[in-house]
């Protein structure tokens, strides 16, 4: 099968090939596992943290992608789950042990054994890969296999993201970035929070007008004082400096998530800015999201099919993986950014 693959750690910015195109053999599903065909698989900001080294894979070569959509070419001896032909997705959540605190609350998120699609083991930047059926998804009809590659993650880690801010009708909402999983966002919070205002802080003018497109009340750059302070905020941005300024313009009593597994070195010294009255005093809160478990991308898929969610995506070949990745990178951003597989 064709892949594109991860060897070593690089920069981005130097490199613009981190990806090499290669043959593998089609791997075969263990007993309890599905071997998937893939048909799209979609670019995340992670896989810029594995090829950085932020959140690096254990072994190489491996192959990135956690957003996945396909359908089963062949089951394992004891799945009971699925048939072949059955269209399935895969999140970042590969597996977890199943047995400890976490996974038995449902956080198999927390789970000290936690794997991750496509950085611990294989993901879907190739023809083929396998999964555990208790970790695939079916994919609801009102989607596309383009739509519905983003929702695996960029949309799943955003509906956990925006559950976490702990948020009611009615208060003020700030998305700061505004990207793959903001985007999905904004549908969702207009749609469980009608009398609420979003805010939206981005960087580049096109990522605001197209927030504006989307209904954002008002859109501004990361830095800029808002109309007034916000209740509840998300932060998808990959810097430092956007929690400093968030905190600032949040209301007393407010919680800010940051929606990101790392956050890159840059501007780290942003942190030496944090003034406890100005930024945190007053009851404010900073909570992070870390990946997703299960039950977050069923109830997901569930919810975007009711509202429903239309994804913007642009399309790449898989052969394009790195220019899509580059363009991620460089911030030429609207959407989500997929790859088609086959």
């Amino acid at each position: 099968m064709k892949a594109m693959v991860i060897n070593r750690i690089c920069r981005l910015d130097v490199d613009k090939k981190p990806l090499e195109s290669v043959d593998m053999p089609v791997p075969v599903p263990a007993e309890k596992e599905l071997l998937i065909k893939v048909s799209v698989c979609g670019v995340c900001h992670t896989e810029l943290d594995e090829i950085e080294g932020r959140t690096p894979p254990p072994v190489f070569p491996m192959i990135p992608g956690h957003q996945v959509i396909g359908k089963v070419a062949e089951t394992g001896s004891k799945v009971t789950k699925f048939r072949k032909g059955e269209r399935v997705g895969i999140a970042w959540i590969h597996s977890a042990c199943g047995a400890c605190k976490f996974c038995i609350e449902g956080n198999e998120n927390l789970c000290a054994d936690f794997e991750a699609t496509g950085r611990d083991v294989h993901g879907g930047y190739a023809e083929f890969t396998t999964v555990g059926e208790d970790f695939a998804y079916r994919v609801p009809e009102e989607f596309t296999d383009f739509e519905a590659a983003p929702l695996l993650c960029a949309g799943t880690i955003g509906y956990r993201s925006l559950r976490l801010t702990d948020m009611k009708d009615g208060e003020t909402l700030a998305l700061v970035g505004f990207g793959a999983s903001a985007h999905l966002v904004i549908q969702m919070a207009q749609y469980r929070y009608p009398n609420s205002k979003i805010f939206v802080f981005a960087r580049s003018a096109g990522e605001r007008h197209f927030a504006k497109e989307l209904g954002a009340s008002w859109t501004g750059n990361t830095s800029e004082e808002p109309p007034e302070k916000f209740h509840r905020a998300i932060d998808t941005t990959p810097v430092w400096g956007t929690i400093v300024d968030g905190l600032k313009n949040m209301e007393r009593g407010g919680r800010l998530v940051i929606n990101a597994i790392r956050k890159e070195d840059q501007d780290k010294k942003a942190l030496l800015r944090i003034d406890y009255p100005e930024h945190l005093w007053l009851e404010k809160e900073i909570k992070s999201v870390a990946n997703v478990a299960g039950q977050d991308v069923q109830e997901f898929l569930e919810l975007a099919a009711k509202i429903p969610i239309k994804p913007e995506v642009q399309v790449y070949r898989l052969e394009e993986a790195n220019q899509a990745l580059v363009d991620l990178k460089e911030r030429r951003i609207r959407g989500a950014k997929v790859l088609k597989i086959s």
